[in-house]
């Protein structure tokens, strides 16, 4: 996957607001819409470009209640990671989930309505599951950013 330099002025701008139209991206970038669209749609196809979003407040919605739970396995064989990384992408209270080094193996962000629902996802999700050694919830106490913008690096012109 490569991209060049306009494609990183496309990625910048996209990353602030995917509603703008590819007129005013194309403007920002320096192209005409058209060529705008045939950009965007090969940074979508080719995968650099994962997905459109829109960042929803739990709050807002009635999910105010956020925890970051660090989620340790029992055994770490392939087949019991891909049996939970299944259990993560089939849980809508998992937000986001992500496989990572250190002294847990998983960290999920989890959204609930309230600690009692968080409760009953815990018994469902956690303790009925036999390749759970253990889990660490920690509540969130306030959001201070989210987004998810990834510093664009520009590559040098060849």
């Amino acid at each position: 996957m490569q991209y060049d330099r306009t494609d990183a002025r496309i990625l910048e701008i996209v990353q602030k607001n995917n509603r703008l139209t590819s007129e005013v991206i194309g403007e920002l970038a320096g192209l005409s819409a058209t060529a705008c669209q045939r950009r965007l749609k090969r940074l979508r196809s080719e995968g650099i470009i994962e997905a459109d979003v829109s960042i929803v407040s739990a709050k807002a919605v009635g999910r105010p209640i956020q925890m970051l739970v660090l989620v340790s396995l029992e055994r770490e064989r392939a087949d019991i990671i891909d049996r939970f990384k299944k259990a993560i992408k089939a849980s809508a209270e998992v937000v986001n989930g992500f496989y990572v080094t250190g002294d847990a193996d998983f960290v999920l962000y989890i959204t609930a309505r309230a600690m009692e629902d968080y409760e009953q996802f815990t018994r469902r999700f956690f303790y009925e599951n036999p390749d759970i050694k253990g889990f660490k919830t920690m509540v969130v106490m306030d959001r201070v950013k989210a987004g998810f913008a990834i510093p664009i690096e520009t590559p040098a012109e060849s």
